[in-house]
């Protein structure tokens, strides 16, 4: 018999078709194992060439099972696959970390930011927790009270508003927030700049003190800063202030700018240079500075009266809230930075809200109240009997008020022209009868200001 190449020498003595491992086979005329692939006798136990070069072993003509290891110039192809395979997941992972590190970077920078843009009354709170006894206590838990104070300091770049007197400054708009405890209604209370009250001894900012007098309501915090104006707040209502927060003219240009404008409309054109505003009769949609001047104009527009004017005023923050709640600004993070970057630069607070967490918190808490439930009222007042250009409070409907807000009871509010004769000018309803529960004058957020 002749032997063919690739079939071994001398078999041992395994069992027949027991699986062998040949010795290595001469290279035949195409330099492959077995040459052209010739096998063996049939029932010879040998190796076969499969096609293509690929060898097995086995017993007959037939295939036999398949080698242990990776075949010819298979193995280092399927290697680099899946070096490949393993090079591209490491880069994704590496890329994906990296997106995760930026982003996480960018945003503690922004965050870090904002909370660097508000400024902190330190001097208010030490002065406040020097009057400690003498200030009212909280009543209902989770209720809060803001005293929003809008400043009309002509120092720096308000300087444009008025002449600079040395950097003194009086409370141009002052509100008192009152937040419900469940979250589901807020009332902003304005209190006359004009309104004439008992100020209680202050300290001035060169730590000199005032006596105690009653005068006109914004000279509190001209005398004695925000810590004054403060306790002069809760000495005529009785209700404990949680916290407050300072705004400026310029302060209040940028928040409007930051939500795209606010619409009005106009019965009537007007020109007030002092409030640097000209505008045609119509609907309009003020920016920042227009805003300003239209919140602080007095004598070209309405009746030239300052309960007038906080109306104008209430009338406006309803609108600005209703367009941020409106628009989704404040589920939008790219809408809604310009506003917190513009509010933080505005604000000076207390050190309970002088972090962004603590006002995120604030405006997440109002989020979710109705436009309707968000109202706007003046405390109830009329001229001042020895002093026509002032104001004094209207009794016992002011009182009955600060009870509701102090006892977190929900106030209810009309537009002005549905109060009759002598009720438009003190801000407040007949209330009549066993329980009486009087009508405020006011408006809500939900009011359209071209509708009225």
């Amino acid at each position: 018999m002749t032997e063919s190449a690739g079939t071994p020498g001398e078999p041992d003595d395994s069992a027949a078709g027991e699986e062998r491992t040949p010795e290595a086979p001469p290279l035949g005329e195409a330099g492959r194992p077995g040459g052209d692939g010739a096998s063996g006798d049939e029932g010879t136990p040998g190796a076969a060439a499969a096609p293509g070069g690929e060898t097995r072993s086995g017993s007959g003509s037939g295939p036999g099972p398949a080698p242990e290891g990776p075949p010819e110039g298979g193995g280092r192809g399927l290697d680099i696959t899946v070096r490949h395979k393993r090079h591209w997941l490491r880069w994704t992972a590496l890329g994906a970390s990296f997106v995760v590190l930026v982003a996480a970077g960018v945003g503690w920078w922004l965050y870090k930011k904002l909370d660097g843009n508000i400024r902190t009354d330190t001097s208010a709170a030490a002065e406040l927790k020097a009057y400690e006894k003498e200030r009212p206590v909280s009543v209902v838990h989770d209720a809060e009270n803001i005293l929003l104070i809008g400043s009309d300091s002509r120092a720096g770049e308000n300087r444009a508003y008025g002449r600079d007197d040395g950097g003194s400054q009086r409370s141009d708009t002052t509100i008192l927030l009152h937040l419900a405890a469940n979250r589901k209604s807020a009332t902003a209370m304005s209190v006359p700049r004009d309104l004439m009250v008992d100020i209680p001894a202050c300290h001035k900012a060169d730590k000199t003190a005032t006596r105690a007098q009653f005068a006109q309501f914004n000279w509190a915090f001209e005398m004695g800063g925000t810590a004054c104006t403060i306790r002069t707040v809760e000495k005529m209502t009785g209700i404990r202030i949680d916290h407050h927060m300072v705004i400026d003219f310029n302060g209040f240009k940028d928040m409007v700018d930051a939500v795209d404008g606010v619409e009005v409309c106009l019965k009537k054109p007007v020109d007030d240079k002092d409030a640097h505003l000209k505008l045609d009769a119509g609907r309009h949609k003020l920016d920042g500075e227009q805003a300003l001047g239209y919140v602080r104009a007095r004598k070209s527009l309405g009746n030239g009266s300052d309960t007038d004017r906080m109306d104008r005023q209430q009338q406006f923050l309803g609108a600005l809230v209703n367009k941020v709640q409106s628009n989704g600004v404040l589920l939008n993070p790219t809408r809604l930075y310009p506003v917190l970057d513009a509010a933080t630069k505005a604000l000076t607070t207390d050190p309970g809200l002088d972090s962004l967490k603590d006002l995120y918190d604030l405006v997440r808490g109002m989020r979710d109240v109705p436009t309707d439930k968000v109202q706007f009222l003046t405390v109830p007042r009329r001229p001042y009997h020895l002093n026509r250009n002032r104001d004094e409070l209207v009794q016992p409907d002011a009182d009955k008020l600060f009870k509701q807000l102090r006892d977190d009871e929900p106030v209810a509010v009309v537009p002005a022209d549905k109060l009759k004769g002598d009720d438009k000018d003190k801000g407040v309803a007949d209330a009549s009868g066993p329980s009486p529960t009087p009508t405020y004058s006011g408006n809500n957020a939900a009011t359209d200001l071209c509708k009225q």
